[in-house]
């Protein structure tokens, strides 16, 4: 059994509207050191795998799939075996 850890932002060149809005709350609630505020998806998935390269395989090819937008969304994730 493994566990994927898959975080998910926007890309660089994409504006985060959440993220600039929670910026602004913070500089309004005096907190004006914040210079910047990245907004994303956080997923943990359980899944079953004969090893640690097919489960790595199943996390990219199920992130692509459905997790993200290709076009505005990036993505890393780590995978690790834990018990059944």
């Amino acid at each position: 059994m493994y566990l994927a850890k898959i975080k998910v932002t926007y890309k660089p060149s994409v504006l985060d509207p959440q993220g600039e809005v929670i910026k602004s709350a913070l500089h309004r609630l005096d907190y004006e050191t914040v210079e910047q505020v990245i907004q994303g998806k956080y997923f943990e998935v359980k899944l079953s795998a004969d090893s640690l390269a097919a489960a790595n395989g199943l996390v990219e090819s199920m992130t692509e799939a459905l997790l993200i937008n290709q076009n505005t969304e990036t993505y890393n994730y780590t995978v690790e075996e834990v018990e059944a």
